[in-house]
């Protein structure tokens, strides 16, 4: 058996890397056969209902939830009788086809759509894809245009009552960072940075900056909902605790390192930063060095030089690391400066609730459910990140303006990886973003994709 894939780079890279191989997984899905997990199509036209695949998409993630599933899988191009391969015709151009992850996004609950889509040549002149679905996230079910569904074995069924319920009473969806932290009283709090927190508050609510100046500091840290009642939360040791009361919120660790990191993939010079975050964000974008960029000229079709990185876009990303950790895994936020690449490593650990980047850019409404709600919450009331989902997208603009790549988002192995490029990569590219203007962000991340 011979594979010739055909899946864009990014989905190839994700399978191949981080797995195995799509053939190998073929073989495996085959040699298991159909199941809650596993749906098998000859989809040999290029007909097949988007509508159908979004059901398929909520029952199989569904199921893949309550059977504790890495993944779900839909495979075009083998009969479901005897397994045979069809050779599928469904969407053979490359770029319709990836862009079925936006048309599911837009109809499930957060945006959440396929992990990846591969389409390869199992055999010759076999053409198979590969659509693989995440799990429901801990406590949500998915549905597909308002309509929830399961499986019972190869059927897709609308999703009962029980199974419902039993996934939306699954544990972890308690917020971590709303919890009580045991023996933690205001004294463990960091008084320079509740008042660097009292000004970020007054910038967001400027119409109450006399009246907040005249707050208590259990006042302000309950009306900015960083406390309950005056009780400290492990939010708020993270965002405003003093250095030593990191160890009241242990396993969970609040810390972030920058890294420089030099050609020969040595580390030049590094350091870490620990809680308060709100005075430790600003010493570690001080620590990166944002020198200015100069243009290749080409009449006056680039301006002749910018800022590698866009601040707006270096506190965005780093702030969002922070709101988005899973805490429950004990690790750190990285920052790594890759000195003759030009570019920005963002890392921290826990999976990427939506599902992918694109269902989030494209969504038209803040996500339903947040790993650090309380947390997001609060940065938010301090205006140290936009509504979650909108960030992201002002991410993608600024350096859409900046005509150099736009950000890459690597989710795989249970950690979210950001890199930000901060010169041109490709002057095609560049051109054709400063010939075009208007041109719409979906086609520009697949122009982007092309260029990398």
């Amino acid at each position: 058996m011979r594979y010739k894939p055909q899946c864009s780079q990014l989905d190839r890279q994700s399978i191949m890397i981080h797995m195995i191989d799509p053939a190998e997984i073929v073989k495996k899905l085959i040699k298991s056969g159909e199941s809650e997990v596993v749906e098998f199509k000859s989809a040999t036209t290029d007909s097949f209902n988007t509508e159908k695949i979004g059901k398929y998409f909520s029952a199989l993630s569904n199921e893949a939830n309550l059977r504790n599933k890495d993944d779900a899988w839909l495979c075009f191009g083998i009969k479901d009788d005897d397994n045979s391969f069809t050779n599928t015709q469904f969407r053979t151009d490359d770029g319709k086809l990836q862009h079925l992850k936006i048309e599911i996004g837009q109809k499930t609950t957060s945006g959440v759509t396929f992990k990846e889509i591969c389409a390869f040549e199992i055999e010759l002149g076999k053409r198979v894809i590969l659509f693989r679905i995440p799990p429901a996230p801990q406590g949500m079910p998915i549905a597909f245009d308002g309509h929830y569904y399961a499986r019972e074995h190869d059927a897709t069924i609308p999703l009962n009552i029980e199974k419902i319920e039993r996934i939306r009473a699954q544990d972890s969806r308690s917020d971590w960072s709303k919890l009580i932290c045991e023996g933690a009283t205001i004294d463990d709090l960091d008084s320079a940075a509740i008042e660097k927190a009292r000004e970020l508050y007054k910038a967001k609510n400027q119409r109450l900056a006399e009246e907040i100046g005249g707050w208590s500091d259990k006042q302000f840290l309950n009306k900015a909902r960083i406390t309950i009642d005056s009780k400290i939360t492990n939010a708020a040791i993270i965002l405003v605790g003093k250095p030593e009361s990191s160890h009241l919120i242990s396993p969970a660790v609040s810390r972030i390192s920058w890294i420089l990191r030099a050609k020969d993939g040595s580390s030049r010079d590094y350091e870490h930063f620990h809680n308060p975050m709100v005075l430790s964000i600003d010493k570690a974008y001080a620590k990166i060095r944002n020198l200015r960029y100069r243009y290749m000229q080409e009449g006056s079709l680039f301006p002749e030089e910018t800022d590698s990185y866009d601040p707006y876009v270096i506190r965005e990303a780093l702030n969002n690391c922070i709101a988005h950790q899973d805490y429950s895994l004990g690790g750190h936020i990285n920052i790594v400066e890759n000195e003759e690449e030009g570019s920005l490593v963002f890392t921290n650990l826990g999976a990427f609730l939506p599902g992918s980047v694109e269902s989030v850019i494209n969504a038209d409404a803040p996500a339903e459910f947040y790993r650090n709600r309380f947390l997001s919450e609060a940065m938010v009331n301090l205006n140290m990140i936009d509504t979650v989902g909108s960030g992201i997208r002002k991410m993608f603009m600024s350096q859409r303006r900046k005509l150099f790549p736009l950000p890459d988002y690597d989710l795989s192995g249970e950690r979210v990886r950001v890199t930000i490029v901060g010169k041109v990569l490709d002057l095609n590219y560049a051109r054709k973003l400063a010939q075009i203007p208007d041109l719409d962000l979906n086609t520009i991340i697949l122009l982007d994709k092309i260029q990398k």
